[in-house]
C-alpha cells in the first residue's frame, strides 16, 4: 500500500550551479533557478533540521530558507478578513 510521507520545501540559495548535482544527495531537487540562484528541495519532515544544517555547510551555499506554506492557514479564503483590502462606498452600489 502506497504510504504518503509529509514532505516541506527547502529554498537554498547559492552562489553557483555546480552545487545543485551535490543537493541531489539530500533530497528532491524540484526546481532550479539558474539566473536568480536558487533551488528548491524537498525533504522528508521529520530529517528537516539534520538536512538543513548539512546543507548549510557546504561550500557554496549563501543561505537555507523553510517554506512558509506547510504554516499557513488554509481556511482564510476571504481577503476582507484579513483587513488588507478595505470597502468604500463606491463598492455597495453594485
Amino acid at each position: 500500500m502506497f504510504k504518503l510521507t509529509a514532505r516541506r520545501a527547502l529554498v537554498v540559495y547559492i552562489t553557483g550551479n555546480r552545487v545543485v548535482r551535490a543537493l541531489r544527495h539530500y533530497g528532491v531537487v524540484r526546481y532550479v533557478s539558474r539566473r536568480m540562484h536558487y533551488v528548491i528541495l524537498y525533504v522528508d519532515q521529520d530529517q528537516i533540521e539534520t538536512v538543513k544544517d548539512k546543507v548549510e555547510h557546504l561550500r557554496a551555499v549563501r543561505k537555507v530558507a523553510e517554506s512558509v506554506r506547510p504554516d499557513l492557514d488554509p481556511t482564510l479564503t476571504d481577503l476582507e478578513m484579513t483587513g488588507l483590502y478595505k470597502l468604500h462606498d463606491e463598492d455597495d452600489k453594485q
